[in-house]
């Protein structure tokens, strides 16, 4: 029995490592001269160069502006996304409409559709609108989410009709159904949603890049791309600018956790 548990700890302690490992080297390499990035055996210990790797990112990409660019981006994709698919889902899952299934399954038929597909079409429309090179370029395809929209009408449809039906008798109006009582009790696969749209949101890479003309503009994984030249890369500021933007994520995740896991967990068993 001890050897078992000393096998199973063993093999978790392994898991831990190869997760955890990668990004402790992407921490320690963002701190070292260009020319330890790569050595062998690997310099898994900080580095001296941290500010200056720091400062260099400055200069090259303007570090300031980029991630309040894609702090910006990420913030208000996220805050629509999640409007949308609230107001959607609680649509789709409690009036009763003509077409309602067929519209609902219209949606869920665009899960199946490549992004790259339509890249094309949003770019031509952006274009017309004159909205390239700005913001809401960015943001509006990113408002309606076919995904977010599924959960919470999957997580809405669980919730009983007497109890809207009640606040209805009382008084109360739609919207203040709505905020109430339906985003109290679905609160945590709010959360989660808003964590999926705002992870896809920060980490989007292709349609900023056709999106955006000017360097003032540039999201974070868009002007981390500007650094890979085409002789010499800078190795070490690639890497800071990658520790950087998984730091908004990460902080976030640890933030809503709880309701995280909640979310799944009820997205798991509801009908």
């Amino acid at each position: 029995m001890k050897a078992r548990g000393t096998l199973l700890t063993l093999l978790l302690a392994g898991a831990f490592g190869l997760c955890v490992g990668p990004f402790w080297w992407l921490a320690m390499a963002a701190t070292q001269h260009d020319r330890d990035v790569f050595s062998w055996p690997p310099k898994l210990l900080p580095g001296g160069r941290l500010m200056e790797n720091l400062q260099g990112l400055q200069e090259s990409i303007g570090l300031d502006r980029v991630l309040v660019n894609s702090l910006v981006v990420a913030g208000l994709q996220t805050a629509g996304a999640v409007v949308v698919s609230v107001l959607a889902g609680y649509a789709f899952a409690k009036f009763d409409f003509r077409g309602r299934n067929l519209f609902f399954v219209l949606l869920l038929s665009t899960l199946v559709i490549p992004d790259t597909v339509m890249l094309i079409p949003i770019f031509r429309m952006m274009m017309d609108m004159g909205l390239i090179d700005t913001y809401p370029s960015v943001v509006l395809p990113g408002l309606v989410t076919p995904f977010g929209i599924f959960l919470m009408r999957q997580a809405l449809r669980s919730m009983p009709d007497e109890l809207l039906d009640a606040a209805r008798v009382d008084g109360a109006g739609e919207l203040r159904v709505l905020w109430r009582i339906v985003l109290p009790v679905n609160r945590p696969v709010i959360a989660a949603l808003a964590l999926f749209v705002f992870l896809g949101g920060w980490n989007q890479f292709v349609w900023p890049l056709i999106a955006l003309r000017s360097p003032e503009m540039y999201t974070l994984p868009v002007a981390t791309a500007t650094l890979q030249g085409l002789s010499t890369t800078n190795y070490p500021q690639v890497l800071l600018a990658s520790a950087i933007a998984a730091i908004p994520v990460m902080a976030l995740f640890l933030v809503l956790q709880r309701q995280f896991i909640s979310g799944l967990l009820a997205g798991a068993t509801k009908e």
